[in-house]
């Protein structure tokens, strides 16, 4: 007889929401750990999934919902799945380390995140084979408390470990996601992966936030395109200087599959820095230019494009508060 498998999601937002409704139509059991609104939401109404993977809808009895670890009890995880901003990963690596009760003895940490220097956090809580990263390249819309919508998909989600894990451990996980819907896949190349992510979202973000447009309106304007050349150049430089590597060798080569192939699939997405600005939220700019900027001072180098519009976001951060 095959084993349940027990995954806890941690944080019910579009992202988290997005890949319980995999699990959960997968045949995991599954918990969630979101606001009280969303818990609310979800015990009343269940949870929706629509979009271009097809509507799915879970209703409450076949999951759980909580506020907090607290409310969890005589349960231990086989995954627990980080799906909060990346302005909060310290809180949540220092949270889940004092339920440790939730482990069981093989429990892994998979960090659905964007950024970079998240796992590096987790590592003061736990040991580095624990600790995975997915690279996730789709896009997900929380339309409701309990709805989350899937508005378009670049390439199937990948999993792996910068820290030498056993990829092994995560092939379940994998072929769970897969079965719910979203392709998702082990890879050995994680941090090429997630860098080639930081190129795309570093580029996208800020600049598609502060003019509030899709992508795809980014990419036809030469003006526009002259600023996200200069931001990709600039974090090719940063990587090299800190022994990073991507999949291509060059900005350039980069920038060719960036405008033929990565906008063009996802023109009509508007980025997650926008909606939440447009929330009043804080946005995750600090793990994105402001991650660029950090490893470029570490090795004194500048980088204006990706100052320029990190200052913009961060001040109409500052006008909100």
């Amino acid at each position: 007889m095959v084993a349940v498998m027990r995954v806890l999601i941690y944080g019910g937002g579009s992202v988290g929401l997005g890949i319980a409704s995999c699990l959960i139509k997968a045949g995991a059991e599954v918990d969630i750990i979101a606001r009280e609104a969303t818990v609310r939401a979800l015990q009343n109404s269940g949870l929706t999934r629509r979009g271009i993977f097809g509507d799915y809808h879970a209703e409450a009895q076949r999951f759980g919902s909580y506020c907090s670890l607290e409310d969890v009890h005589g349960i231990s995880y086989d995954y627990i799945l980080v799906c909060v901003k990346s302005f909060d990963t310290s809180m949540a690596a220092r949270e889940l380390s004092g339920h440790k009760r939730l482990f069981g003895g093989e429990a892994k940490i998979i960090l659905f995140q964007n950024g970079w220097g998240n796992a590096e956090l987790f590592l003061s809580f736990f040991e580095r084979g624990q600790v995975y990263s997915a690279r996730v390249i789709t896009g997900f819309r929380r339309v409701e408390k309990n709805t989350v919508e899937i508005t378009v998909h670049a390439d199937s989600i990948h999993i792996g470990s910068l820290f030498g894990g056993d990829l092994a451990c995560v092939e379940r996980l994998c072929e769970f996601i897969s079965k719910g819907d979203i392709p998702c896949e082990v890879t050995s190349d994680v941090a090429r992966d997630l860098w080639a992510k930081m190129l795309y979202n570093c580029a996208l973000n800020p600049l598609g936030a502060v003019l509030d447009v899709p992508y795809g309106v980014l990419a036809e304007s030469e003006f526009t395109r002259a600023i996200m050349n200069g931001i990709v150049r600039e974090v090719f430089g940063v990587m090299a200087a800190a022994g990073y590597q991507t999949h291509w060798q060059k900005a350039e080569d980069f920038l060719e599959v960036f405008y033929n192939k990565l906008v063009p699939d996802t023109a009509e997405h508007k980025s997650s820095t926008l909606q939440d600005i447009l929330a009043n939220k804080k946005t995750e700019i600090d793990a994105l230019n402001g991650a660029v900027m950090k490893l470029a001072d570490k090795h004194q180098m500048e980088v204006p494009y990706n100052l320029v519009v990190y200052n913009i976001v961060k001040f109409i951060e500052a006008g909100r508060s």
